[in-house]
């Protein structure tokens, strides 16, 4: 870790991340390189091992800080919301992650190489937010329906979390992707991050709850 202030470590951190997912925006992550996050930051690319050894390092953190705004915005809800009927659970919960694609898009990627190719400290960093989001999601259900036993809630987590990754899959296709599946005869019924999500929680707080 290079010297400086633990300030400007993590403005430099942040400003890496930031660069990250700009080029994620618009390329896919084969695509992206240190060279090309380098190339919108600030200082030079050799500089970004400073902070991070691998461009997966560097997903892992945006993977981290994503999971991380999530939480918060789950946190903010339950503190102004006092009671919600299952329907209105579904919806916050929609709603929290179709304010996320960029969570839901890292969580379509292939985590084994992506975490394999990243040092322990950086991983564990993310596993970090991930176990976060996991109580977040834990203390959302008890809020609301204080009734659930620890067996219930764990039912529900971890449907619903495998669940997650494959959201964005669904929710967001591409033009070449229709045309393929037109020309394969399927038919693809259009369904938004909502969409999905509300179905799926909902389906879930029926058989659960």
């Amino acid at each position: 870790m290079p010297k400086g202030s633990p300030e400007l470590t993590n403005a430099r951190r942040e400003e890496i991340i930031n660069a990250c997912e700009k080029l994620y925006r618009t390329m896919n992550f084969k695509e992206i390189t240190i060279k090309e996050i380098g190339a919108i930051t600030s200082f030079t690319r050799t500089s970004i091992y400073n902070y991070f050894q691998t461009k997966e390092e560097i997903f892992l953190a945006l993977i981290e800080r994503e999971y991380n705004l999530w939480c918060d915005d789950l946190e903010k809800t339950m503190q102004k919301t006092e009671s919600m009927t299952k329907d209105v659970f579904a919806a916050a919960l929609a709603r929290s992650l179709e304010r996320r694609p960029q969570l839901l898009k890292l969580l379509s990627m292939n985590h084994y190489d992506m975490e394999e190719n990243s040092s322990l400290e950086r991983l564990t960093d993310m596993k970090v937010a991930y176990g976060r989001s996991i109580r977040t999601v834990r203390e959302f259900l008890k809020k609301y329906f204080p009734r659930l036993t620890d067996g219930q809630l764990h039912e529900f987590i971890y449907l619903f979390f495998p669940f997650m990754f494959g959201i964005y899959p669904y929710a967001i296709v591409t033009d070449k992707q229709q045309v393929a599946m037109k020309n394969a005869g399927m038919d693809y019924p259009e369904m938004t991050v909502y969409d999905l999500t509300y179905g799926c929680v909902k389906h879930l707080l029926e058989n659960i709850v």
